[in-house]
């Protein structure tokens, strides 16, 4: 069977789920989305992903039809229709039809999707072995102009750092903000661990608060970790003992080698492989569980 894909409360063959080219979501970007993961039947932290959905959303005024609790449902019924017990859900919402001008008063409603489908962001190998990354030019948007924690379909900013990293044959980038500190990468959080203590860029510098990077957060807090969310250079990552960074999609991988400079041993470390195991344990329990 085709993959289903929901759309404004209807299901519709993947060939044939469409939106008006009118749809300001694609003329202007306008729109909130979330990446999700569903482990085994369980949607992990589904709560967290709609509390952002719909934070963002009311800082944008974008009105969703639809309760978190109705959200919930939909995104249920679209797991089961597709039979997926590991999945990557992506969840958008658009300010909807309008005409070709900017105003989002001419949007009547917004359009609700939900796509269910598998992902692979990274090869095995370099989970166990680390992944190489480069600093690109493109800067991280200023937080005055389009605040980080916006989670909008208007992701240019970090395609463009994409397109540097491919066009220099990397997967993943390291983006600075305009005063040249790390904020985070195209589409992952990044993190470092340096005699003991484990940081990560803070939010004001440019970085998305992700939900995988706040679930690091409370295992290295349960783990007694020392941590600290504070500003960090590029020197700062050469020469720390251990970099990985995390993603919905990502998970959390390894990066052994930025701008040329190995980082420490050059292998994965400890404290990543134990932060590893710890959240995959977690994706088994935090979450909505769902039949299948």
């Amino acid at each position: 069977m085709e993959l289903q894909v929901y759309v404004d409360g209807k299901w519709y063959p993947k060939s044939e789920a469409k939106v008006s080219v009118f749809d300001h979501g694609l003329l202007y970007g306008d729109g909130v989305f979330e990446g999700i993961r569903a482990y085994n039947n369980l949607i992990f932290k589904l709560k967290e992903h709609l509390d952002r959905l719909y934070e963002t959303a009311h800082t944008i005024m974008l009105e969703i039809p639809m309760s978190k609790e109705e959200m919930t449902k939909a995104v249920v019924e679209t797991l089961q229709t597709n039979g997926l017990s590991n999945a990557y859900i992506r969840l958008v919402v658009t300010r909807g039809t309008g005409d070709l001008g900017l105003d989002p008063r001419k949007c009547k409603r917004a359009t609700v999707i939900i796509i269910t489908d598998k992902i692979v962001l990274y090869p095995d190998e370099l989970y166990k072995n680390g992944l190489e990354i480069i600093t690109v030019p493109t800067v991280r948007n200023l937080p005055e102009a389009l605040n980080p924690q916006l989670k909008t379909l208007n992701y240019l900013n970090n395609i463009m750092a994409k397109i540097e990293a491919t066009n220099a044959g990397y997967q993943e980038a390291i983006m600075l903000n305009f005063q040249g500190y790390v904020a985070e990468c195209t589409g992952d959080n990044i993190f470092l661990v340096k005699k003991g203590e484990l940081a990560t860029p803070p939010a004001y510098l440019g970085a998305l608060k992700g939900i995988t990077r706040n679930a690091i957060i409370e295992i290295a807090s349960a783990q007694k970790l020392s941590f600290k969310e504070r500003i960090l250079t590029r020197h700062d990552l050469f020469n720390a003992e251990e970099v990985f960074l995390t993603g919905t999609a990502a998970e959390i991988i390894p990066a052994v080698k930025i701008d040329g400079r190995v980082i420490a041993s050059g292998k994965p470390g400890q404290t990543t492989l134990r932060l590893m195991k710890a959240f995959h344990q977690l994706t088994k329990s935090d979450g909505v569980r769902y039949k299948a």
